[in-house]
């Protein structure tokens, strides 16, 4: 994989060494994949298709695309209309998580769900970029 390069004060990651980590990652056993919107609908959606599962999304927005805090705490800014059924083994999806705020929010949102979390950069059960410490200029925003 190629060296990570830095523009603009931000890691620029290409979509072919998101790819690459994603198909190397190590997946538990989950039957569905569950976006965090906005920023976990894309690498959500890549890897419902990666792993052949059906995608589902929840509306919870806390950071805007500067990654400043828009609200006191991460909010729920819609009815969530659809979830996969209760039990489902899920992995919950976002492209980063720090303060683990928005995922322990999405998880009021799924009660009785066994949940793994994965995102491209912070902390999570899956991490794919454990070595990125700064802002990261995703490709899909580019």
């Amino acid at each position: 994989m190629p060296p990570l390069t830095k523009a603009d004060e931000k890691v620029r990651l290409s979509m072919g060494d998101i790819a690459a980590r994603m198909r190397a990652a190590d997946y538990p056993s989950v039957d569905a994949v569950v976006g965090i919107q906005t920023g976990g609908r894309i690498p959500a959606t890549l890897l419902s298709f990666h792993l052949g599962l059906p995608l589902y999304m929840l509306p919870i927005n806390f950071r805007d695309e500067n990654n400043d805090p828009r609200y006191d705490e991460p909010r729920v800014l819609a009815e969530v209309h659809k979830l996969p059924p209760a039990g489902t083994r899920v992995l919950l999806v976002d492209d980063v998580a720090v303060s683990g705020a928005t995922m322990n929010k999405a998880r009021e949102l799924l009660p009785n769900y066994p949940i793994t979390t994965f995102a491209l950069k912070g902390r999570a059960d899956i991490v794919l970029f454990p070595e990125v410490r700064q802002c990261v200029n995703w490709p899909w925003l580019s």
